[in-house]
């Protein structure tokens, strides 16, 4: 497998491991601080954090990106997508709930093709449906079961808001350095949260500060690692490994809360890294076919 395509799947992996301790972060906090003020703190950090190891030239740099609109529009997607699925969250149960959103992978591999022209073979798409019944699986979820209701369609809607901001975001990380994405990215995102903090703060405790400040560096590794995994592969190849989170999600909510797996979930985790290790056979195979061919 070329190099380049390999790091890009570590990188990604790398990324949605952090994203599942950011998100076990913010379910901790959620308890008694709103969204809003999380996600306002944990973007101030990355900001900062920014500001600190580029300096001036970095925040030059962002002012004048060429990228700068898309990214306003991806941040805008993000967002309408994390609040469609936390208002999801309140009426559906995390296995319903993590089933639909977890459609995002497919999206993604529809969208790859119109939008940034990337010819999608056979094996990919096969690898992407395995995550996705592996996600089924390990959820324990009767799809055929749920009717279309308003929390649904937003978790769908999550679904595919997320799945579209990724797609753009491998349209924009092939004409910008990483440290500018995200400089620019956790700059609008203080931006859009700042709106709301009038109407939501709460005092804050130390504790729950570090944890905000925590969040915002688990964060930034998470999506330099992510931008960064972008530019060195199709998103149809590194779709299906969005599913691992779900492992991740698992394995943190047993280490934190005691929840136990059942062994749904373990079948399902084998059907999951079975979609990633399809892809990295294929990859390695088209690789080699081209070098000898």
């Amino acid at each position: 497998m070329h190099k380049t395509v390999s790091s890009g799947i570590l990188l990604t992996s790398f990324a949605y491991f952090m994203f599942s301790l950011q998100d076990a972060s913010v379910k901790w906090l959620v308890v008694g601080l709103p969204v809003w003020q999380i996600l306002f703190m944990r973007s101030v950090t990355m900001f900062a954090l920014c500001a600190v190891f580029g300096g001036r030239p970095l925040m030059r740099a962002a002012r004048h990106s060429p990228v700068l609109k898309p990214l306003l529009l991806r941040n805008l997607l993000l967002l309408a997508a994390w609040l469609s699925y936390y208002n999801a969250a309140r009426d559906l149960g995390l296995a319903e709930l993590t089933t639909l959103y977890y459609a995002s992978p497919v999206v993604m591999t529809i969208l790859s093709g119109p939008i940034l022209g990337e010819k999608v073979p056979g094996y990919r798409w096969f690898a992407v449906a395995t995550g996705f019944a592996g996600v089924v699986v390990a959820c324990g979820v009767a799809v055929r079961g749920l009717t279309l209701s308003l929390p649904i369609y937003l978790a769908l809607q999550a679904a595919v808001f997320w799945a579209v901001a990724s797609v753009l975001l491998r349209k924009t990380a092939l004409h910008e350095r990483t440290q500018v994405q995200v400089t620019i990215s956790s700059g609008f995102f203080i931006l859009f949260t700042a709106v709301a903090l009038p109407f939501v703060w709460q005092p804050v405790s130390a504790v729950d500060l570090v944890l905000m400040v925590g969040t915002g560096i688990i964060a930034g590794i998470g999506q330099f690692a992510m931008f960064e995994g972008m530019r060195r592969a199709p998103v149809s190849v590194l779709a299906p490994f969005e599913y691992t989170s779900l492992v991740w999600a698992f394995a943190l909510g047993y280490l934190i809360w005691s929840d136990v797996p059942g062994s749904n979930v373990f079948v399902g985790a084998v059907l999951i890294f079975s979609a990633g290790m399809i892809i990295v056979a294929m990859e390695r195979f088209g690789r080699r076919a081209r070098v000898h061919g």
